[in-house]
């Protein structure tokens, strides 16, 4: 009869046969890190991988001392371990007890620890972001004088705005003085005084990249009074001076079309802006004729002349009502001097003069009123209705009372 074994035994003889093999109880992998794990237990659970496929892969906290650096995606390590079975799953793993980083796997690391160090001095800090200028006249551009990147510059420049002004700064961008070069390139064309500068490369590795992640050059990014675009790449590489700069382009195209404004475009929003301006202004002139008029009309009825000419009629009225009332009053008062008139004539001594009396004035002026008045040979005037009649006095008879 055939021998029919457990899956504890199978397992338990593959992991034997594991044990057994030299090579895999101590071997060297590397691969790009993934599905990294910090287990709250201190062991780390990751994955390596390439391009043909991935192997899983533990370190436990018991072999944290053969790791000198915090795991994280993409890293790209060479971990030294045992390949052995773990039999409650039936699948084998890498046993960890050495992690280091390989190759691009160092830059990576130093590119992250320079990358905290200088967030945290607040280099990448929005409020010290400058804006980029929507109209400018004069671009600084900061690449290598040969290659697509500044072809790509010039092209889009030339095709968007032929009357812009590209002023190139050949730096190397690669391999030794990199830095340095890129370094003055930035303080040469800040001192050219333009409106705006792009700093980038093309595409590659990260160690071709490796001069855009000096300190050196994000310093004189920052520290650079210009605003400058960051072009350095493709799409899906990143370097610290992508945020260092005030504007991260993608690519160095995508670097041209953010700095130089179309225009074409530019030129034809201008021809609409005149067109609605020159319809507004005809809107506006027409409103505002039609206020004018509207003004004329109520100033006809508020002019001064038309103000004159009520108050005239108003005096006019007043000077016809105070005629009209002086009139009456000398009417009346007319009347009432008649009244005293008449009232006079009886007693006025002319009208008793009319009815045959006289009036006697002695020499002193006075009237007589008696015989004791006059003494014989004094002058008398007595007034009569015609005229005077002047007189001796011979004598006085006193008038006897019976």
């Amino acid at each position: 009869m055939q021998n029919v074994y457990t899956v504890k035994q199978v397992n338990a003889y593959i992991k034997n046969m594991f044990t057994q093999d030299y090579m895999l109880g101590r071997i060297y992998v590397k691969g790009e890190v993934s599905n990294c794990k910090y287990h709250t237990s201190g062991h780390i659970y990751f994955s390596l991988k390439d391009e043909s496929g991935t192997i899983a892969c533990v370190m436990f906290a018991g072999q944290r001392g053969g790791l000198s650096f915090r795991m994280g995606e993409g890293q790209q390590v060479i971990v030294m371990g045992a390949v052995n079975v773990y039999e409650r799953s039936g699948s084998y793993q890498l046993y960890a007890k050495e992690i280091r980083l390989d190759g691009e796997g160092v830059l990576y690391e130093k590119f992250q620890m320079l990358k905290r160090e200088l967030e945290e001095m607040g280099m990448f800090a929005l409020e010290y972001k400058k804006p980029i200028p929507a109209y400018a006249q004069r671009i600084g551009v900061v690449t290598a004088p040969t290659g697509a990147a500044v072809r790509d510059i010039m092209n889009i420049a030339r095709r968007r705005n032929p009357y812009v002004q590209l002023i190139l700064y050949p730096a190397r961008v690669q391999g030794e003085g990199a830095k340095e070069s890129i370094v003055r390139g930035i303080r040469m064309l800040q001192q050219a005084e333009v409106d705006v500068m792009i700093v980038g490369r093309g595409g590659g590795s990260i160690e071709d990249l490796w001069a855009f992640n000096e300190e050196e050059v994000a310093r004189a990014i920052f520290d650079c009074t210009v605003p400058v675009i960051s072009a350095v790449g493709h799409e899906t590489d990143t370097t610290i001076a992508d945020y260092v700069a005030d504007l991260r382009a993608p690519t160095p195209s995508a670097a041209a079309e953010l700095a130089v404004y179309d225009y074409g475009k530019l030129s034809g929003e201008l021809a609409e802006a005149k067109v609605r301006l020159s319809r507004l202004m005809r809107q506006k002139i027409q409103l505002e004729r039609l206020r004018m008029r509207e003004y004329q009309t109520k100033l006809k009825y508020l002019h001064p002349e038309h103000k004159l000419r009520d108050l005239r009629q108003r005096l006019s009225d007043m000077e016809d009502r105070l005629r009209g009332g002086m009139e009456g009053k000398l009417m009346d008062a007319r009347h009432k001097l008649a009244v005293y008139v008449e009232m006079m004539k009886g007693l006025s001594p002319v009208g008793k003069l009319n009815q045959g009396y006289s009036y006697v004035q002695g020499a002193s002026g006075r009237a007589v009123k008696s015989i004791r008045d006059v003494e014989e040979e004094d002058r008398l005037s007595v007034y009569v209705t015609d005229g005077i009649v002047y007189a001796v006095v011979e004598g006085m008879k006193e008038e006897e009372h019976g």
